[in-house]
Parts: C-alpha cells; sequence; structure tokens
C-alpha cells in the first residue's frame, strides 16, 4: 500500500486537469479528434431532439367522409371526377382496384352519382 492516505482534495486537484501526455501517440491530433466525435455525437443527439419538438402534430381527427363529400359538392364536374376518385382510392382501395382498369376505356369513368355512392358505401 502507499505510505501516506491521499487527501480529498489531492485527489480532487488530480482530476481537474487530466489529459494525454504530451508524448502519448497521436498526442494534440488525438485530443482532437476526440473533441470533433465528442462535438458531433452530441450535434446528433440534439438533431434528434430537436427534429421530435419542432414536427408538426398530426391533425386530431379528418374531417368525416360525409363532411368531404359536402365540400366537393362545390367543385366543377372535371374537378369533382377527380376529387371523387382520389377519395374512392384512399377510402376503398378495392373498388377503385376493380374500377381502375376501365378508367382509360371509352366511357369507362362512372358519372359523378356512382362515384359518391361508392364512396358512401360502407362495407
Amino acid at each position: 500500500m502507499a505510505d501516506r492516505a491521499l487527501t480529498r482534495e489531492a485527489m480532487l486537484n488530480g482530476l481537474h486537469d487530466i489529459r494525454l501526455p504530451a508524448d502519448a501517440p497521436g498526442g494534440l491530433i488525438a485530443e482532437l479528434l476526440a473533441v470533433v466525435g465528442c462535438a458531433l455525437i452530441a450535434a446528433m443527439l440534439l438533431g434528434l431532439i430537436m427534429r421530435g419538438v419542432t414536427l408538426p402534430r398530426r391533425q386530431q381527427k379528418e374531417a368525416n367522409l360525409q363532411d368531404r363529400l359536402a365540400a366537393l359538392a362545390v367543385l366543377p364536374d372535371s374537378e369533382r371526377h377527380l376529387a371523387l376518385l382520389h377519395l374512392l382510392k384512399s377510402e376503398r382501395p378495392d373498388k377503385f382496384e376493380t374500377l381502375s382498369g376501365q378508367l382509360y376505356a371509352p366511357g369507362g369513368v362512372p358519372d359523378i352519382s356512382t362515384l359518391e355512392a361508392e364512396v358512401a358505401r360502407h362495407d
């Protein structure tokens, strides 16, 4: 064991300036690379935290289907057809899949009332 006991003050003074010896492999370059590495890790963590804080929250609940259909009633017919097809694709993808094969055939686009009925229909 040691001849004398290590005092608290001596231990704290020894911890204040822990550095690599000047003749250690890498020297100043190793210390700089360690500092850069620590800074990069801190920046990545800060970026992840900021991303979580600043991302916009999702809307609580979308308008119900009837409200969305009512909002489409004011559109011109060509835009209304397209909007109803998009709504059908999001609400009833199975029905849209069967309908999509016929869309480009002559007379393949169903009329507005049929599209509205298909969107509003619940399975």
